[in-house]
């Protein structure tokens, strides 16, 4: 099953900052077990929310808005989609995401829609 790992808030390094090699390494340790588990399907650091654009469509109107949600507390800062056998594994790998020391990892099963389905379109 697919499980999409959305993580909150976590403190990330620009490349400049003398902290970005470590997080660096570890987040690239973190991919490299996921793919030692067969689980890896893609993962997708994203610009800072200062790059954000909202797109809403209210009676037929397109409202297109700078930046994230004006209500948003939270930033998304970037996704993990990980084909795991359950639920447990998915916790067990999103727990084992560096960024879940400082941030928030949001786990959730990514619904089967067949004609968007990687796997049926890819044969993998």
């Amino acid at each position: 099953m697919l499980y999409m790992l959305l993580i909150y808030n976590c403190d990330r390094p620009e490349p400049q900052d003398p902290r970005f090699p470590e997080a660096l390494a570890r987040v690239n340790a973190f991919a490299d077990e996921c793919r030692r588990r067969g689980a890896f399907v893609s993962g997708h650091p994203l610009q800072g929310e200062h790059t954000a654009t909202t797109v809403r469509v209210r009676e037929g109107k397109t409202l297109v808005t700078d930046g994230p949600f004006p209500e948003t507390h939270e930033h998304l800062g970037g996704t993990y989609v990980l084909d795991c056998p359950g639920l447990e594994v998915a916790l067990e790998l999103a727990a084992l995401c560096p960024m879940a020391e400082d941030g928030t990892i949001e786990v959730r099963p990514i619904a089967g829609v067949p004609a968007l389905d990687h796997r049926a379109a890819t044969g993998v």
